[in-house]
């Protein structure tokens, strides 16, 4: 089992083992949401620590890229091992850093590892093909080869899973990896560095380099990076993608969301409801995921829902996450907090009706906010076009299926949707014709296994990949072919045209 790194200052992972900043490196304060005190400082990295990563990173290369595949995945394994004996653990330290609840901690954790168990499978996943004879004696072949050095930028919702959704099958493949972790959230990243050296992977393989804007530009510009994976807000996102493209790089870049949830008239409200309550309030709403928007089909529906939730808010249990029962933790920080609060404002403001006010869920310790929902809201308010990221549900209500539809295809993100029904037609219209990546039938959060790929569409995702599973593996890796023929001596003869299969 890992031993802790918790210190009173995060460090830096740099070439297999921990670098501290020098004492007049700026410091960001990193809280403990459920108390609002400091916890911990993390460095505001600089240039200097961006190149130093960097620099380890491509030294590792040559010799990781070159280690056999079955025995890069034995890493893997053995990464997968750690990470589950000290679950517990680590899902107590993004409760501390984050402010989810454990059980909701320690969900995320084992979403992560299903990538590392995928990632452990990379001997197989990175075979190629043989066609013998593609002309007389001449064979043709196919194989996937690893980039070099990739880099991860991650933000502060899923401190263990997003990181877990790129670096695994980025090291598989055979790259060398350094990740950027939210300010917000340290702790995971370097948990997570000291593992994979445990586990064997080569020193400078894998390193951890906090900061701003000053380090991100490093890492998606300089000329050593292949690739670069980032989630985070669309504005920031566009900007990683434009800037690390026109550099030179391959870019998936995941942005913002606002997730529908349609219900159709046989829709079991129970179950809808049940859902709703999971979705949007689920990790104070901080999930890309999550539900933030419910499309009932007519005001009979709509009516019902509403009663409903207003029920279940009222009993939803907001607390510290470390506590027996607590269904709901505080936000990440008191300014996101007064953002969302903010927005709220904001919706009142724009004519929408506030049925929950989850303001009055405010605390002066910790950085809570009660659960809020809001109906006859109208397409033209900034609540609906906009991502809150917090604890706010939004009613838009409908007359038709087909209006419905045309409302999720219509916005500007299409990161998920769901839609709850006991019609199958309509199910199979749904999932055929609705414009998002990820989507869910009778199912709030769908989120794909790793097999498959996480990832949106529109303005939810800039690049040409979604994250983890196979296109992973081929966001990872390049292609490459060889035809190969073996003369016998003296028998070859000039050509001067164009080769064809003889």
């Amino acid at each position: 089992m890992s031993s802790s790194v918790l210190t009173a200052t995060v460090d830096h992972w740099i070439n297999g083992g921990p670098v501290t900043a020098t004492p007049d490196t700026p410091t960001t304060d990193v809280y403990c949401p459920a108390t609002g005190e400091v916890t911990k400082r993390v460095p505001a990295g600089s240039r200097t620590d961006a190149e130093a990563a960097l620099a380890s990173a491509a030294a590792a290369f040559p010799t990781w890229s070159a280690t056999p595949a079955h025995i890069r995945a034995r890493v893997m394994f053995a990464f997968r091992d750690k990470m589950l004996a000290d679950i517990d653990r680590l899902a107590a330290i993004i409760c501390d850093e984050h402010g989810k609840v454990i059980d909701d901690a320690k969900g995320e954790l084992q979403r992560g590892i299903e990538v590392i168990e995928f990632s452990c499978g990379i001997a197989d996943l990175l075979k190629g093909e043989v066609t013998e004879s593609i002309g007389t004696g001449v064979d043709g072949m196919s194989m996937r080869k690893p980039l070099g050095v990739v880099v991860g930028i991650v933000p502060f919702n899923f401190p263990a899973m997003v990181p877990l959704w790129m670096a695994p099958i980025a090291l598989a493949c055979g790259n060398t990896f350094v990740l950027k972790p939210s300010e917000k959230v340290p702790t995971l990243a370097m948990e997570m560095a000291a593992m994979l050296s445990e586990s064997g992977l080569p020193d400078g393989a894998f390193n951890v380099v906090h900061g701003g804007g000053e380090v991100v530009d490093t890492l998606i510009t300089d000329p050593r990076v292949e690739a670069v994976s980032f989630v985070g807000s669309t504005p920031v996102a566009e900007h990683v993608h434009r800037t690390a493209t026109e550099a030179g790089k391959r870019v998936q870049a995941l942005g913002g969301a606002k997730n529908h949830l349609v219900v159709l008239p046989d829709a079991d409200i129970d179950n809808v409801v049940s859902a709703l309550m999971g979705s949007a309030y689920g990790s104070a709403g901080e999930r890309c995921m999550a539900i933030s928007v419910v499309v009932p089909v007519g005001d009979q529906v709509a009516q019902a829902i509403r009663d409903r939730l207003t029920e279940r808010i009222a009993e939803l249990r907001v607390g510290p996450g470390t506590e027996p029962g607590i269904e709901m933790g505080p936000l990440v920080t008191d300014a996101h907090r007064d953002r969302v609060i903010g927005y709220i404002d904001t919706g009142v403001a724009e004519g929408a009706e506030l049925v929950v006010d989850g303001r009055h869920g405010k605390s002066s310790t910790g950085f809570f906010l009660g659960a809020s929902l809001f109906d006859h809201v109208t397409p033209d308010m900034r609540i609906y076009r906009e991502e809150i990221f917090g604890p706010v549900l939004s009613m838009v209500r409908a007359d038709t299926f087909a209006e419905a539809l045309d409302l999720v295809n219509s916005h500007e993100f299409g990161n998920g949707a769901a839609l709850f029904t006991s019609d199958g037609r309509a199910a199979q219209t749904f999932v055929s014709e609705v414009r998002a990546g990820m989507v869910g039938v009778n199912v709030p959060i769908p989120v794909p296994m790793a097999f498959h790929s996480f990832g949106g569409w529109k303005r939810s995702l800039f690049g040409d990949h979604h994250i983890h599973g196979h296109e992973g593996v081929r966001f990872y890796t390049r292609y490459k072919t060889a035809t190969v023929r073996w003369p016998q001596a003296g028998s070859a003869l000039a050509e001067y045209v164009m080769p064809t299969a003889k």
